[in-house]
């Protein structure tokens, strides 16, 4: 549509490239803002926070308040605690995913498609409907308030088989049956065949999972108690419910909570562009 309009009537085409990115620019603009803000915030002092109109460009700076804010509450601890519950979450989901995802999609066996699409199915179920019957059932194992229970409730995820199988199914048979005559098993194939091909479904699940366990809020609240174990949400609440006044030192935890983010998605934004970007194309 685009090409023949770009040969019929180029000035009409560019006219509209230009309201295209004018629009996608100020879309932009509109998001970055409150990011901005508190980027803006967590340098000023306390009275300048809220002075109208905005200054975006602090009058004072007070690089201080990043220094402030790991010794009022052990920030370290919390950190810490996420960045690990984080990374093993995070591997391991993407290990049984791809796992199930191999078999899902390569592996013929008995029931296969109606147990895809019953694991599948749970997507749709709340967390909160088996909340307590999870709670109560961790409780008898003994895995309250401790790291290891949160691991194992979140080793699996449907979302991250459904996503890596819709990658490995675009393989072709052909490839793995040339493989299988060459002596691979199917470990060889999953890790030497279909993990290379998968990188943006991969980075996909990767970014996701990540991004999830580490702003996960409620998961913590629950299930730990022990201050030593909270994570980095937790923190920040406690952190917001002792500084409820001091927004500057709100703002630079929650700057400094978005740093992991940030460089995740930055490492891997390569690969999770060229997913979206294939995606809808079948070879």
């Amino acid at each position: 549509m685009y090409d023949s309009l770009r040969k019929k009537n180029p000035a009409l085409y560019w006219l509209l490239q230009v309201l295209l990115y004018a629009v996608l620019i100020l879309g932009a603009l509109v998001m970055l803002l409150p990011f901005a803000w508190m980027l803006s915030a967590s340098f000023k002092a306390q009275k300048d926070v809220f002075n109208f109109p905005i200054q975006w460009i602090p009058p004072e700076w007070h690089p201080e308040n990043y220094q402030t804010i790991w010794t009022q509450i052990p920030l370290v601890t919390y950190f810490l605690n996420t960045a690990k519950l984080t990374i093993i979450i995070t591997c391991i989901q993407l290990l049984t995913s791809s796992f199930a995802a191999y078999a899902f999609a390569k592996l013929d066996f008995k029931g296969r498609d109606q147990l895809f699409l019953m694991y599948v199915m749970t997507i749709a179920i709340p967390w909160q409907v088996y909340m307590v019957p999870q709670y109560i059932m961790m409780g008898k194992f003994h895995l309250t308030d401790s790291h290891l229970g949160l691991v194992l409730m979140h080793t699996f995820t449907a979302f991250g088989v459904f996503l890596i199988r819709q990658f490995y199914v675009g393989v072709p048979n052909e490839l793995m049956e040339a493989a299988r005559i060459d002596g691979l098993s199917e470990y060889g194939i999953w890790s030497r065949i279909m993990l290379p091909l998968s990188k943006p479904a991969i980075a996909t699940l990767c970014i996701t999972s990540f991004v999830n366990e580490w702003n996960d809020f409620m998961g913590p609240l629950i299930y730990l108690s022990t201050d030593s174990k909270k994570t980095l949400q937790l923190g920040l609440r406690l952190f917001n419910g002792q500084f409820s006044a001091d927004y500057q030192l709100i703002m630079a935890a929650s700057i400094v909570s978005l740093i992991p983010v940030f460089i995740m998605f930055v490492s891997l934004q390569k690969y999770f562009v060229e997913g979206i970007a294939t995606s809808g194309m079948k070879g």
